[in-house]
């Protein structure tokens, strides 16, 4: 029997995957928070996420074919997002919201477990796609995919049912599909273009939007999902030096991050170790952030 929803995520960022944890945790989720770790995720990494009362579900990469030139991706380790195809094994669950670990949610969105099944749902990348024509920051959707969709999703959050015969069918796929600039977003989107649906952007606001299209961004105290994916935006690497970000409303989003991930009222348990030992995580914690190789293979090794 399967059993209720769940809430996944893949630890690629382990400060923000726990502020989010926390975040859940203060509005009141009422389902757990399953993590996909990847095999080189450290012990101690997975330690930090079970301290915090996390459900971890170890999982293999997996790559897109290698078209042997450099990388086709905006950014080379976009590769390691073709891993969230793995979420689709997790069939013990009926339906999961997947979030980034640079997103914090601020308000309970547990209703969206019960939007209708049988489709994907997420935010559009772009709020001109919703709301007006399409403007110079719209993502140009490549010919090389097929017919385009009529919304083009973020790949950060979005709401799925797992099934392995749909797994199976994404993987038989990404064999056949060329790697495009943005990667597993582009893919999905192509999958699933003819049931996917977009759901409103207080579900996932892409901070872009804020200088891009503010006259479509609601009031901040409404949005319940926030998504710190620009660069710099990153509240565990904010300096407020690059583009944008020196803004207000940038400044209060990261101010409520850290409010979040400060309280400790929020931990799942109380850590009894030492001072020292603590002192050790963080900063063990700290390098891991600083730095993301990945390695660029063949689609071949991954099924």
């Amino acid at each position: 029997m399967r059993t209720s929803p769940s809430w996944p995520v893949m630890v690629t960022m382990s400060k923000g995957f726990v502020g989010l944890a926390k975040g859940l945790r203060k509005v009141g989720a009422a389902f757990p928070l399953v993590v996909a770790v990847l095999p080189d995720v450290p012990p101690e990494h997975r330690r930090v996420l079970v301290d915090q009362g996390c459900l971890l579900r170890d999982i293999e990469p997996v790559f897109p074919p290698s078209t042997g030139k450099e990388s086709p991706f905006v950014r080379p380790y976009f590769a390691v997002n073709y891993c969230k195809l793995r979420l689709w094994e997790f069939v013990e669950y009926n339906k999961m919201i997947y979030m980034d670990a640079d997103i914090q949610v601020f308000h309970n969105i547990d209703h969206l477990f019960d939007l209708p099944s049988g489709c994907f749902y997420g935010v559009a990348d772009c709020l001109c796609e919703m709301y007006g024509r399409p403007c110079e920051q719209k993502l140009r959707w490549p010919e090389v995919l097929g017919p385009q969709p009529a919304f083009y999703l973020n790949g950060g959050m979005f709401i799925f049912e797992p099934n392995l015969n749909t797994y199976d069918q994404l993987l038989g796929a990404l064999e056949i599909t060329p790697p495009t600039p943005f990667a597993e977003q582009d893919f999905l989107n192509m999958f699933f273009r003819d049931i996917s649906k977009p759901i409103p952007p207080i579900y996932n606001l892409l901070v872009a939007m804020l200088w891009r299209h503010p006259q479509w961004v609601d009031d901040l105290d409404n949005i319940k999902v926030v998504h710190y994916c620009v660069a710099g935006s990153k509240p565990w690497r904010y300096s407020g030096k690059e583009e944008n970000m020196d803004r207000a409303d940038i400044k209060m989003l990261v101010e409520r991050w850290w409010d979040i991930y400060n309280d400790e009222a929020l931990d799942f348990t109380t850590d009894v170790r030492p001072a020292s030992e603590s002192s050790k995580l963080a900063s063990t914690l700290a390098e891991a952030e600083a730095e993301v190789v990945v390695q660029y293979i063949s689609a071949s090794s991954a099924a």
